[in-house]
């Protein structure tokens, strides 16, 4: 813990604030939903038969590797859109997160993915939207 030295104050603000406003948590995702939060668009960005067979209530389906101009066109650029993907350990959300902030979105990941969901005990819908 101490071989290498903490960083300053300052330096720890600007770091996890640059941290928040990239990535959100399920606690955060739900708690904005049962308070009918409005202003951002949850975006399921794993393979459609992923989506199919369990997502987050409200989540749109857009596979990561179909992101382009066209898949987006007229999709709203003052909202807020929060990827997710499986787990930790897929970075879908963060090369969605990528694409759609290239094509002028706003956007933050949900860590954890679909797994820290479902270990919360959060409802989860079945089938395409």
């Amino acid at each position: 813990v101490l071989e290498i030295p903490a960083g300053t104050p300052e330096g720890a603000k600007a770091h996890f604030g640059l941290r928040l406003r990239f990535e959100t948590d399920p606690a955060d995702v739900r708690r904005d939903q049962e308070n009918d939060v409005r202003g951002f668009v949850l975006l399921d960005v794993r393979p459609r038969k992923g989506f199919e067979e369990g997502h987050i209530p409200g989540a749109r389906s857009l596979p990561y590797a179909d992101i382009s101009p066209e898949t987006v066109a007229g999709w709203n650029p003052d909202l807020l859109y929060v990827t997710y993907c499986w787990s930790t350990a897929c970075n879908a959300g963060t090369k969605a997160g990528y694409l759609l902030a290239d094509l002028g979105f706003r956007v933050k990941e949900m860590i954890g993915g679909m797994e820290a969901w479902r270990k919360e005990g959060y409802p989860v819908d079945t089938g395409s939207v």
